[in-house]
């Protein structure tokens, strides 16, 4: 079955089915990750220390496994094994959906799981901060696996002139949940916290935490009602699909070289979407730091960023179906290169001013990162989409480290955030001028697709 023939049949409710996905899963991006596990994760590492809740001394560290580790560095530790375990488990995960014939059973399975891990911290009391860092682990890896398996179904849900709008809408409807869900979260903190109780503002996020889980689980229900299998092109007959997933991967790393261009593209995303991670990693600490402003200013960006991210995936996605995706991704390079100019000249301790320019964040953040995904869906040869996306979301998040390793050493010599913020106009600047490199309508022709019309 060719591509053409599969999204001939796909329906408008199962469009929306795909897109609700993004919905559900973007609570554990926003409330979780964004917000409020690094922060509860620390404490809770902090009390098994000794440190938590008004200690006047304590030793400092936990010994996970038997091992010596600062308590303030548990959690970070935490997602540099997830990162460094994720970039193991996506691309196999990837071959063994384009071998399944049950590739939403490996979503539900992925989903629900990481959904379930959420909901464990539940249990996450006290000083329990090794099932913390546990049920993380997991919760994250499940996150990644089910985002490509996701990514994979986008080839199969629209011919070539349509993925560039699908994409966008998926995205801005996941930008519209993670806002809600967070905007709920932080109605309960100021309802409910009390000045000086840390144990209450630790249940708190602790049950935030729990509500992401419970969002991310209800709402892949749709989902799974709305979407169907569609045929796997290279499905696995009579053998263990995980086996033949195994051998698979490997014949895809070695055929890769057949598509250098898929990998230049490839090459270009990691750069540029290194500093988007970047920016948006070092956002707040920018703003505590250099600018002086308050947590509720910076919280109050983060729900900003979440709604015009909105607004600018469905204004960047049309912008792409009149000049072209690639052109659309080239100029959010330009419009992100002008957002860390202009991070450089905000003056310190005056929040409306870096509020605007998380509103300016947020335009160019959704279209940028959906049209991406669009993008390299028409460098995929076909039934190989769980596989590329796979390496698709390694370069995402697998190498997020370059971005925050610059900005550190440009700190550590001149010490001063400003300068490192500007720094990173190097990886918008260097990833323009690889997408440009480019030649895509070649690039697609090459992988056996069917260009877009406009490009």
């Amino acid at each position: 079955m060719t591509i053409t023939e599969s999204t001939s049949t796909s329906t408008r409710r199962e469009r929306t089915g795909w897109y609700f996905y993004d919905w559900a899963n973007s609570a554990f991006q926003t409330t979780v990750i964004a917000v409020f596990l690094g922060p509860f994760l620390t404490a809770v590492a902090e009390q098994a220390a000794g440190c938590g809740l008004g200690a006047d001394e304590c030793e400092g560290t936990v010994r996970p496994l038997g091992i010596t580790v600062a308590a303030g560095s548990f959690y970070p530790y935490v997602v540099s094994l997830s990162v460094l375990l994720t970039v193991f488990v996506l691309p196999v995960m990837g071959a063994v959906a384009d071998r399944s014939a049950h590739k939403k059973r490996l979503l539900a399975g992925a989903a629900f799981t990481g959904a379930a891990a959420t909901c464990g911290f539940a249990f996450v009391t006290g000083d329990r901060y090794l099932l913390g860092g546990v049920l993380f682990l997991i919760a994250n890896i499940s996150f990644g696996a089910s985002i490509v398996v996701y990514h994979s179904y986008l080839p199969q849900l629209g011919g070539p002139d349509e993925r560039d709008d699908i994409s966008s809408r998926g995205w801005a409807l996941g930008y519209l949940g993670g806002f809600l869900l967070l905007a709920l979260n932080l109605v309960a903190v100021q309802l409910f916290s009390v000045e000086g109780d840390d144990q209450r503002t630790l249940d708190i996020a602790r049950w935030s935490i729990v509500s992401a889980g419970v969002w991310w689980g209800l709402f892949t229900l749709v989902p799974m009602r709305w979407m169907r299998e569609h045929p796997a092109l290279h499905a696995s007959h009579g053998g263990n699909v995980v086996t033949d997933g195994f051998r698979q991967l490997g014949r895809t790393i070695k055929g890769m070289r057949a598509y250098p261009l898929t990998l230049f593209f490839l090459l270009a995303f990691l750069v540029y979407n290194d500093g988007i991670q970047t920016v948006i990693a070092l956002a707040s600490q920018f703003g505590s730091e250099e600018l002086g402003l308050e947590t509720n200013t910076l919280i109050i960006t983060i729900l900003v960023v979440q709604l015009t991210a909105f607004f600018g995936a469905l204004a960047l996605g049309r912008l792409a179906g009149r000049i072209g995706a690639r052109k659309t991704v080239l100029l959010s390079l330009v419009l992100w290169t002008a957002v860390v100019v202009a991070a450089y000249w905000l003056p310190g301790e005056a929040p409306l001013p870096f509020i605007g320019l998380g509103a300016a964040i947020g335009i160019v953040l959704g279209g940028s990162q959906a049209l991406s995904r669009s993008l390299f869906s028409q460098l995929i040869p076909k039934g190989k989409e769980g596989e590329y996306y796979g390496f698709y979301e390694i370069s995402d998040k697998g190498t997020s480290w370059l971005g925050p390793l610059a900005f550190g050493l440009v700190f550590q010599l001149t010490n001063s955030y400003r300068v490192g913020i500007v720094a990173l106009v190097a990886f918008f600047a260097v990833g323009f001028v690889l997408l440009m490199l480019v030649p895509m309508r070649r690039a697609i022709v090459a992988a056996g697709n069917v260009p877009p019309r406009v490009l």
